[in-house]
Formats: structure tokens, sequence, C-alpha cells
């Protein structure tokens, strides 16, 4: 499977479990915990085999940027958390980053 199929789907794990540990208040709830520590566990094992075909500092600018971003969506949408401006610049900033990096660097090895 290409690379960037994986650490799409490794983010996406990466969110589910942030979001479930959430839920698990304070990991009191059996299933919203275990829903945290399976998504992490995938998320983890998905980012270690694209760090096989990508270099480690691109993997992980993407993988963190685009996780800080879709779990804050998630933490507005879901749980009512407010974004001030600030951090809505600040998200995009990083969205930016991971793009210059993607379209423009060598070092991200299309």
């Amino acid at each position: 499977m290409h690379p960037y199929i994986l650490l799409g789907i490794s983010i996406v794990a990466e969110v589910v479990a942030t979001s479930a540990l959430k839920s698990s208040q304070g990991l009191t709830r059996v299933g919203p915990a275990a829903l945290a520590v399976l998504g992490y566990c995938l998320a983890f094992y998905l980012v270690s085999k694209v760090m096989n075909h990508m270099p480690t500092g691109v993997v992980n600018a993407v993988w963190s940027g685009l996780g800080i971003v879709l779990i804050s969506l998630v933490g507005w949408i879901v749980y009512g958390q407010k974004l001030d401006l600030p951090a809505m610049l600040g998200m995009a900033m990083i969205v930016g980053g991971v793009l210059v990096m993607q379209l423009f660097s060598k070092t991200a090895g299309h």
C-alpha cells in the first residue's frame, strides 16, 4: 500500500484514539479506553511502516501537524470546545507548513 495512504490511516487512527481517550473519562470507561489503546497501537504500527519509505522528520511533521488540526476540529465539532482566532491561525500555519514541505521540499521524498 502507498505510504501516504498508510500515513493517512495512521493519522485517522490517532485522532480516533485521542477522541476515545477524551471519552474514557480518565480511563474509567472500558469501551473508550480500549478503543484509545487499539487506535494508538494501530497508529504507531502504521507510522512505523511509513518510516521505512519516507524520511522520519517528514513523516513526523505531517503526522503530528495534521493530527493536531484534525483533533482540534473534532474537539470543536464533537465536544463543543471553542477555537479562537489565534488557534485557527496557528492551525492554518501548520497546514501551510505541511503543504510547503510536501509541494516544494526535496526532502519529502515524493
